[in-house]
C-alpha cells in the first residue's frame, strides 16, 4: 500500500576558488545516517572543493557496494564481523551513535505518554496483540486512555540496519520472538504487517495511518516530530529516547576500551540506558583503486571527528569519545593503494581548511 521512492541525494559542495579541480566522492548505504552525512558535507564543502553523492539505499546495499569498490565508502548500521571484514578486505569504524525508537500514531496522546516493555513490543510486532486497549497494554499504561482501535503494524521490507537493531533487541528480550523471527536485516514479518521501503517510507506510512506503530531511527523522530513511546530498560527503568540514553549504552559497552564494534549496543545495562541504542558505521576497502578519491573521503571523516561535534548533535546523533576518535583516525592511516603503499595524507593536512 505504501512505498518509498528510492532517491539519490546529491550534495554539491561549494567550490574553492583556489582548487584546480573538483573531486567527486561517493557513498551509499544506511538511510538512517543520511541526515548526518548531509549536514556534515554541507559545512565541510564551504571550505573544500569536493562533490559528495550519497545514496540512502540501506545498510545491506552499502556493504555490497563497499566490497565491490563502486563507492568510496559504504554506510551501515551494523558492523560486519572481523571474519567478514578480513574476507572482504575491508576496514570498518563507527562514526556516531543513535537509537531505534518505536513511534505511534494515536490521536490525542502525547510524546512519551505510551510506555512499553520489550516483551509487549515483540507481541505487537508478531501480531499477538492487535488492539491498543488490549489488557496487557492497559496494565502497562495506568491512567492512559488507550483507544479501542486496531494496531496497524508498519515494518521495513528492505535490507535495513534499523531492522537488524530492532530485531536484535526483540530477540534478547523475547524468547518467542527469537525462535520465530530472530535478528536480521530483513524479517519474515507476520501476516497483517504493512511493509515499506526506507526510513521515509516508514515515516510516511505512520503519518497516514491512525492506530499505527512503526520503528525508526531517532533522527527521524525529531525531524518529523513523531510521537515516540517510552521503554522499560534492562535495569527496569522507564526511559525516553535521547542523547543521554544513547551515551549510557555506549559507555556500558566494549566499544570504548576494546574497540569491539561488532558488539551490539542493544539491551545494555544502566539506569539511563536507552534499550535500542545503535551505532552507524563506515566501511571502506583496505586497498583502494582510486587513491585521490579515497584520500578525499578520509579527510572528510577526519574533519568530521575533529570539527563536527555540533553538527552531529544537531543531526540528533551522539559523538564518539575522544579516545575512540583518535584510535579510528589512526586506523584510517592504514588504508593503502592497490600496491599496498599507505596513502599519503595526514590529520594536519585534513584540518588545514582554506
Amino acid at each position: 500500500m505504501f512505498s518509498a521512492v528510492k532517491t539519490t541525494v546529491t550534495l554539491t559542495l561549494l567550490l574553492s576558488a583556489f582548487a584546480a579541480h573538483a573531486i567527486d566522492i561517493s557513498g551509499a548505504g544506511s538511510s538512517a545516517a543520511q541526515p548526518l552525512y548531509v549536514k556534515l558535507a554541507d559545512v565541510y564543502g564551504k571550505s573544500q572543493n569536493v562533490k559528495l553523492t550519497y545514496q540512502p539505499s540501506g545498510s545491506s546495499e552499502g556493504l555490497k557496494q563497499a566490497k565491490a569498490k563502486t563507492v568510496e565508502f559504504g554506510a551501515t548500521d551494523i558492523a560486519p564481523s572481523q571474519a567478514d571484514l578480513k574476507a572482504g578486505k575491508l576496514i570498518c569504524f563507527p562514526s556516531a551513535v543513535s537509537g531505534v525508537v518505536p513511534v505511534v500514531n494515536l490521536p490525542g496522546l502525547k510524546r512519551g505518554e505510551v510506555q512499553l516493555t520489550g516483551e509487549l513490543l515483540a507481541d505487537i510486532f508478531s501480531r499477538k496483540i492487535t488492539k491498543w486497549n488490549d489488557p496487557k497494554l492497559t496494565a502497562a499504561n495506568p491512567g492512559v486512555a488507550l483507544p479501542d482501535m486496531a494496531i496497524a503494524v508498519i515494518a521495513r521490507q528492505d535490507g535495513s540496519g534499523t531492522t537488524y537493531n530492532f530485531s536484535d533487541y526483540l530477540s534478547k528480550v523475547s524468547p518467542a520472538w527469537k525462535q520465530a523471527y530472530g535478528r536480521n536485516f530483513t524479517v519474515a514479518w507476520a501476516n497483517g504487517v504493512t511493509q515499506v521501503s526506507g526510513s521515509n517510507g516508514a515515516v510516511n506510512a505512520l503519518k497516514q495511518t491512525p492506530g499505527a506503530i512503526a520503528y525508526v531511527d531517532y533522527q527521524y523522530v525529531m525531524q518529523d516530530k513523531l510521537t515516540y513511546t517510552r521503554l522499560k530498560n534492562r535495569d527496569g527503568k522507564v526511559v525516553a529516547p535521547g542523547a543521554d540514553g544513547f551515551t549510557a549504552a555506549l559507555l556500558n559497552s566494549p566499544w570504548v576500551a576494546q574497540a569491539k564494534y561488532e558488539e551490539m549496543l542493544t539491551d545494555r545495562v544502566g539506569p539511563a540506558t536507552w534499550p535500542i541504542t545503535s551505532g552507524t558505521f563506515i566501511v571502506a576497502a583496505q586497498a583502494t583503486n582510486n587513491p585521490e578519491k579515497t584520500i578525499a573521503a578520509l579527510k572528510f571523516f577526519a574533519w568530521g571527528f575533529a570539527n563536527g561535534d555540533a553538527i552531529v548533535g544537531n543531526a540528533n546523533f551522539v559523538r564518539l569519545p575522544d579516545s575512540m576518535q583518535g584510535r579510528i583516525i589512526g586506523d584510517l592511516t592504514t588504508i593503502t593503494d592497490a600496491g599496498g603503499t599507505p596513502l599519503k595524507w595526514s590529520l594536519a593536512e585534513a584540518l588545514n581548511l582554506r
